[in-house]
C-alpha cells in the first residue's frame, strides 16, 4: 500500500480515546463489530475521561493545544458512540470549553471484524480454534478469524479515514504557521493549532498508528490502548510524534484493588 501522505505544512494534534468497558468485555466474549453497550464501570470510565479532556490544564496537564477540539469523531458502534457523547457533553459544561463540539460517526473506524468469533466466549474460541488464535497472536497478517477481516483490509479503510481527518485539521489551521520542521517538545509561542478527538477501538488504533508511522502490519501487537486510555499524537511540520501514550491516570480510584486488577486484565485483552 502507498504510504500515507501527511501535508508538510500541517501542525495539529489528534487525540485517540478507546471506548469504556462494554458488557461483552465483562463477559469475556469476542467483540469485533458486535453491538454491546457500556457496562456500569464503562459508563463511569467514560464520565472520568470526559471530565479529564474537558479540563486538560488540571495537573498534570495534558499536552493539548489551547481551545476546544475541532470535532469528536467516533466509530459507529454503541460503546464508542456512548463514550464520545460523554466527552461532548462534558466539554459543553460550564468551567470546561462551554461550547458545543461537533460529534459524528465514521464507519471507517469500526473495530476489526472478527467474523464467526464475534459474541463467542474467549474460552470457547481457545478450545475450538486454539491453533488459529495462536497464529493470529503470533503472525497477525497471516491468520484471522473465520469470516473476519484481514489486517490489510482494515488498513485499506482506515488510511483514507486518517487522511480525511488530517485534511480537515489542515483546512482549520493557521496559514503559514510553520516555516520549517520543529523539534518535538520545543514550541514557539502558544500552541493554538487545531485538534480532533477520535473515539474508537484497540484493534483499529493499532492499525492507525502503524499506518501513520509507516510501519508494517506485522508489528500489529506493539501498541496497546487500554479502556478509556488517552493517546496524544502531535503532527509537527508534517511529522507525527507521540506526545502521550495510553494515559489512564484519570481512572485511578475508580474501583477497589481487586476489581481494578480484573478490569486491567480485561483492558489489556484488546482487539477481541
Amino acid at each position: 500500500m502507498t504510504p500515507l501522505e501527511i501535508p508538510t505544512d500541517l501542525d495539529a494534534t489528534l487525540v485517540l480515546v478507546r471506548h469504556g468497558e462494554s458488557e461483552a468485555i465483562v463477559e469475556r466474549r469476542f467483540q469485533g463489530r458486535l453491538e454491546t453497550p457500556l457496562s456500569a464501570t464503562g459508563r463511569r470510565q467514560a464520565a472520568l475521561i470526559a471530565r479529564r479532556l474537558a479540563r486538560p490544564l488540571d495537573p498534570p496537564a495534558l499536552p493539548l493545544p489551547v481551545g476546544s477540539p475541532l470535532a469528536i469523531v467516533h466509530s459507529p458502534l454503541g460503546r464508542a458512540a456512548e463514550t464520545a457523547a460523554a466527552i461532548r457533553d462534558a466539554a459543553a459544561a460550564p468551567g470546561a470549553f462551554a461550547t458545543s463540539i461537533p460529534l459524528r460517526s465514521d464507519e471507517r473506524f469500526l473495530e476489526i471484524g472478527q467474523g464467526d468469533w464475534e459474541g463467542v466466549p474467549a474460552d470457547e474460541i481457545t478450545a475450538r480454534h486454539g491453533e488459529l488464535l495462536a497464529r493470529w497472536r503470533r503472525t497477525p497478517t497471516l491468520a484471522w478469524a473465520p469470516g473476519g477481516e484481514r489486517l490489510a483490509e482494515v488498513r485499506e479503510r482506515v488510511a483514507p479515514g486518517i487522511a480525511d481527518l488530517l485534511a480537515e485539521l489542515q483546512a482549520a489551521g493557521r496559514p503559514g504557521s510553520i516555516q520549517a520542521p520543529q523539534v518535538a517538545g520545543y514550541r514557539d509561542g502558544d500552541l493554538d493549532q487545531p485538534w480532533t478527538v477520535l473515539v474508537g477501538h484497540d484493534g483499529v488504533f493499532k492499525v492507525l498508528l502503524l499506518t501513520l508511522f509507516d510501519l508494517p502490519l506485522e508489528r500489529f501487537w506493539m501498541w496497546t490502548s487500554d479502556l478509556c486510555g488517552i493517546t496524544v499524537l502531535e503532527i509537527r511540520a508534517g511529522r507525527p510524534v507521540i506526545r502521550a501514550m495510553n494515559l489512564t491516570e484519570h481512572l485511578t480510584g475508580l474501583l477497589d484493588d481487586e476489581a481494578q486488577a480484573a478490569s486491567d486484565e480485561r483492558a489489556r485483552s484488546g482487539a477481541l
